[in-house]
C-alpha cells in the first residue's frame, strides 16, 4: 500500500503532465493561428545584372554644311536660276550678273594680247639682227605679260557674272530679285545653301556629370561600352524614335566657361530630310555598362517620412523588413539601386498593403529578377 506521501506525489506528477499537455496543444494551436493570419506576399529575387547605361540629353540639329552665296563683281541681276527651297548641285548657275561691260574688258584685254604678241614677235627678230636694242625687246616682252594677266583678270570676271552654288544642298530664300543691284563685298549674302544628309546633333551635359562618369569608369563602377558607345538614338520633338541610328563625332576639349557644360556633336544620316536645322531633339547616348546592376521597378520604391526611398522585403526571420536603398538613376522603368539590395534578397512586390514591417509573411510566389525592356 502507497503511503499518504507517496500517494499525493504521484497525483501531482499526473497533474503536472496533464498542464503540460495542454500547454504544448494551445501552443501548436495559436502558431496555426498566427500562420493563418500571416499576410501573403509575392517576391522578386534580386539578381544583379549587366545593363548598358544610356544619358538622353536635349540637343539641337545644325546643317554640316551652311554656305553663304555671294556676288564676287557688281552689277545688276539679270536672272535668277533657281527655285527657292529646292535642292542644288555644287557648281550650278544661281544667278546671271549683266555681262556687257565685262565681256567689253575682256575683249579688249583680249585684242590688247593679240597686239603685244605679234609686236614682240617683231622685235624679237630685230633685236637678232642687232635692229633694235635688246632694251626695247626687253620691254615689250614685260608689256605683253602685263596684258596677258589683265586678259586672265578680265577673263576671272566675266566668268563671275555667273554666281554659282558653292555647295551641294537645299538652298534657301533669295535675298534679291531680278534687277537688284549687287556688289563684290556686299556684307548681305544673295542667298544661303545649307546640307542636310548628314546632318549634325549638338547635345551639352555637364562637367560635373562628365567628371562622375569618368570617375566610374576608373574605378571600375562600370565598364567602357567600347564601340557602342559611339552610337546615338534620337527622339523627335512629337516624341516618335528616328529610326536612323547616328554616331557620336566628337566632344569639346573645354568647358564653356558661362554654363559650365561641355558640347557633344553626333552625325545622323537624314536622306528625306526629316530632320531640318534649328529642331529641337532628344539624343540617347551609350555611356558605359554595369556588369552588377541592381534594378528595381519605380512603383515597389516608396519614401518615408524622411524622404528616404524605402522598399520592402523578406528578412531571414521570414518578416517584412524595411529597407533604406539609395537610387542613383533611372533606366528605362527602372531605379539603379547602388546601395540598400544585394544577391538573393527577396523583394516583396504583391501584397505589400499587407506587409507591415515586423510581421510575418507568407511567400505565395517567387518571379524571375527584373529585366530591363527592350528598346
Amino acid at each position: 500500500m502507497y503511503s499518504p506521501l507517496k500517494r499525493i506525489s504521484v497525483l501531482l506528477s499526473a497533474a503536472m503532465a496533464l498542464i503540460l499537455a495542454a500547454c504544448q496543444s494551445g501552443s501548436q494551436e495559436s502558431q496555426q493561428q498566427v500562420q493563418q493570419q500571416a499576410p501573403v506576399v509575392n517576391v522578386q529575387l534580386i539578381v544583379p545584372q549587366s545593363v548598358a547605361l544610356d544619358t538622353e540629353l536635349a540637343g539641337r540639329t545644325n546643317a554640316s554644311t551652311i554656305a553663304e552665296v555671294r556676288p564676287q563683281v557688281g552689277g545688276i541681276i539679270e536672272k535668277r536660276l533657281f527655285e527657292e527651297g529646292s535642292e542644288v548641285k555644287a557648281g550650278q548657275p544661281l544667278y546671271q550678273i549683266a555681262q556687257a561691260t565685262y565681256r567689253a574688258s575682256y575683249e579688249s584685254a583680249e585684242a590688247n594680247v593679240v597686239t603685244l604678241r605679234l609686236k614682240a614677235q617683231r622685235y624679237k627678230e630685230l633685236a637678232a639682227n642687232d635692229a633694235v636694242g635688246q632694251q626695247d625687246y626687253d620691254d615689250i616682252v614685260a608689256s605683253l605679260k602685263q596684258a596677258e594677266a589683265a586678259l586672265q583678270t578680265a577673263k576671272i570676271n566675266l566668268d563671275y557674272t555667273h554666281v554659282y552654288a558653292p555647295v551641294a544642298g537645299r538652298i534657301g530664300k533669295s535675298s534679291v530679285t531680278v534687277g537688284a543691284l549687287v556688289t563684290a563685298d556686299q556684307s548681305t549674302a544673295l542667298a544661303t545653301v545649307q546640307q542636310l544628309d548628314p546632318i549634325y546633333v549638338d547635345v551639352t551635359r555637364s562637367s560635373r556629370e562628365l567628371l562622375a562618369l569618368q570617375n566610374q569608369l576608373a574605378n571600375g563602377a562600370i565598364k567602357a561600352a567600347g564601340e557602342n558607345a559611339a552610337r546615338v538614338k534620337l527622339t523627335l520633338e512629337d516624341g516618335s524614335e528616328y529610326p536612323l541610328e547616328g554616331k557620336l563625332q566628337f566632344s569639346e576639349m573645354s568647358v564653356n566657361t558661362s554654363t559650365g557644360s561641355v558640347t557633344l556633336r553626333a552625325i545622323f544620316p537624314n536622306p528625306k530630310h526629316r530632320l531640318l536645322p534649328g529642331m529641337f531633339v532628344k539624343a540617347r547616348l551609350v555611356e558605359g555598362i554595369n556588369e552588377k546592376a541592381i534594378l528595381v521597378q519605380q512603383n515597389y520604391v516608396s519614401h518615408n517620412a524622411k524622404g528616404k526611398a524605402i522598399v520592402i522585403i523578406v528578412g531571414k526571420d521570414g518578416k517584412a523588413e524595411e529597407r533604406e536603398v539609395q537610387t542613383t538613376r533611372s533606366v528605362g522603368n527602372m531605379w539603379l539601386v547602388s546601395a540598400g539590395l544585394k544577391a538573393g534578397d527577396q523583394l516583396i512586390t504583391g501584397g505589400l498593403q499587407y506587409a507591415q514591417p515586423g510581421t510575418p509573411v507568407q511567400i505565395a510566389s517567387a518571379s524571375a529578377p527584373a529585366a530591363l525592356p527592350a528598346k
